[in-house]
């Protein structure tokens, strides 16, 4: 994730680095390869079953049901909450620095957008840097508007879009239970079969890709995928700016920096955690005996769970902002903190290497590496962030990419070395 906590150059002093956000972004940057890993390893379908595009273990069941109940939907609200908060943290300071906060701001996110489309194009397919920029400039647009009109136009948003999505998926998921209760018409059976036809036939292809060479994928995805990140623009934009609309609100009213008090953080953190995991849990409960039905599954990913997904998202940071005092001074902490500093380049490298873990470029695993094994991936990538940060900020102010992101906002090469 972006790191949108600026780091002026000038001789303007500015307010130092806020930990808790390097801290939550820390936990964020960790928490969403535990969900990447599945897009990496491949294919893309098991993302929203583990039993496609083939049946799988109930070993890799259960893996796929503890990222799902802890990890799905929620650290994609976290980041998302956090981008806003920095968006509104990096127009203060930058104000206060004596410059104008739009401007830079607008350059920022334009580079991101870049930064991004070069992501995809060379690395993953997966990328969230050119919708960020994207959800981020439109934020920006509202962020004169009061707390309560950014709310309200999150809100309605959010939850129009979401409910929209789950009432035109009602009847695809009415007719893939009628065929696994033997009940289904003809009409329905050919709705099913409509829904999962292209989803196998581009897990095949992705298979097929995944064999191909470094600049072989870069080809393919010019020639035949080169709008696929307006695609995922249009298709995340309802649920990734209203996110940012909050996370705004959240931090110009003291969430994030100490002003709420501690038993108004605590009671959100518990009460929203607690509610946003329950409702997970009810709906895993009815999936995981099903053995996670494929077109069910799509529409509570994309739809169905909004609610639980923005609980967890506010419930984890605020949880968060209440471990931090105590949690920043330990070792843990600081490499948090430092992962979190580093997040622009520490999501880059996860992409890296897991591409070349999973890729036919590299070591060609994909698709060979089931859900439960997949998390010794995720465990490796988390001891590799958190070492290689710490370690990289003993010596330099910034990771290599905030360095080359805020370079070219500069329009200079900036000292790094500390």
């Amino acid at each position: 994730m972006p790191d949108t906590q600026p780091e002026d150059d000038t001789a303007v002093a500015v307010p130092p680095r806020l930990a808790t956000l390097d801290l939550i972004r820390g936990v964020a940057v960790l928490g969403i390869l535990a969900i990447n890993i599945a897009g990496f390893a491949g294919p893309m379908a098991s993302l929203t079953s583990p039993n496609l595009p083939h049946p799988v273990s109930a070993a890799d069941e259960a893996a796929y049901a503890f990222s799902f109940l802890f990890f799905e939907g929620k650290m994609r609200a976290l980041f998302s909450l956090l981008f806003g908060a920095g968006l509104v943290l990096f127009w203060e300071r930058t104000e206060a620095a004596g410059r104008n906060g739009d401007a830079l701001q607008t350059r920022r996110l334009f580079w991101l957008m870049l930064l991004g489309a070069l992501h995809y194009l060379l690395l993953w397919w997966g990328d969230i840097l050119f919708l960020y920029a994207v959800c981020g400039l439109a934020a920006l647009l509202l962020r004169p508007l009061s707390d309560r009109a950014l709310l309200a136009i999150a809100l309605v948003l959010y939850y129009v879009w979401h409910i929209w999505g789950v009432l035109d998926a009602a009847a695809a998921i009415g007719a893939e239970t009628a065929v696994r209760h033997g009940t289904a018409t003809a009409g329905q059976a050919h709705l099913v079969k409509e829904w999962l036809e292209p989803v196998r036939d581009w897990a095949t292809q992705e298979m097929h890709e995944s064999t191909y060479g470094f600049f072989d994928l870069v080809k393919v995805k010019l020639q035949e995928r080169p709008f696929w990140q307006i695609e995922m623009v249009s298709g995340n934009f309802s649920e990734t700016l209203p996110l940012m609309l909050i996370g705004m609100v959240l931090y110009r009213r003291g969430f994030f920096t100490g002003t709420l008090s501690r038993r108004r953080l605590m009671a959100v953190g518990i009460v929203c955690t607690g509610a946003g995991l329950v409702l997970t849990a009810l709906f895993l409960g009815w999936a995981w005996p099903r053995h996670f039905p494929a077109v069910t599954m799509h529409a509570a990913l994309v739809w169905g769970l909004a609610m639980p997904h923005l609980l967890c998202g506010c419930g984890y940071a605020a949880l968060l902002v209440i471990a931090t005092p105590r949690l920043a001074p330990t070792a843990l902490g600081r490499k948090l903190i430092a992962a979190g500093r580093m997040a622009f380049s520490n999501y880059v490298l996860s992409s890296l290497v897991m591409t070349f873990v999973f890729y036919g470029w590299g070591l060609g695993l994909f698709g060979k590496i089931g859900p439960a094994r997949q998390w010794l991936f995720v465990l490796a990538g988390w001891g590799l962030m958190l070492a290689w940060s710490e370690s990289w900020l003993r010596k330099f102010r910034r990771g290599p990419l905030e360095w080359l992101w805020r370079s070219l906002i500069e329009r200079k090469a900036l000292a790094n070395h500390l």
